[in-house]
């Protein structure tokens, strides 16, 4: 499996990516995320991934070729587990998060890909 979560900082507010990841693993709520329009992402996601099987509310499975992936939700977050999904696949993923200001944080690095990463 492989792992990518999305979130977003309100205005001005910049964190440690790792205690906000943690947090948010932990369902916790992070002071200085903004709630996300976890439905709109939802509904994007179908769209994008219309050819794809829904397994269920929040998974889908390549019918043409491998990969698999399921969306976790929180208010503020947006994970998404990814199961020998191609890299084109998550980079599908990744830019439709960005189409909502959701830069991805890569746990397994550790490192968030917006403009204030270092």
């Amino acid at each position: 499996m492989y792992e990518l979560v999305f979130w977003k900082y309100q205005e001005g507010i910049y964190l440690n990516h790792q205690l906000v990841y943690e947090a948010l693993m932990e369902q916790q709520e992070v002071a200085g995320l903004e709630e996300l329009p976890t439905a709109v992402i939802l509904n994007r996601m179908n769209s994008v991934f219309s050819k794809w099987e829904k397994v269920d509310e929040n998974s889908w499975k390549n019918p043409n070729g491998k990969g698999a992936f399921q969306i976790q939700i929180t208010p503020q977050s947006i994970q998404i587990d990814c199961y020998g999904t191609e890299g084109k696949t998550m980079n599908l993923l990744v830019d439709t998060m960005s189409e909502f200001k959701c830069p991805l944080y890569d746990p397994q690095v550790p490192e968030r890909y917006d403009e204030m990463s270092e």
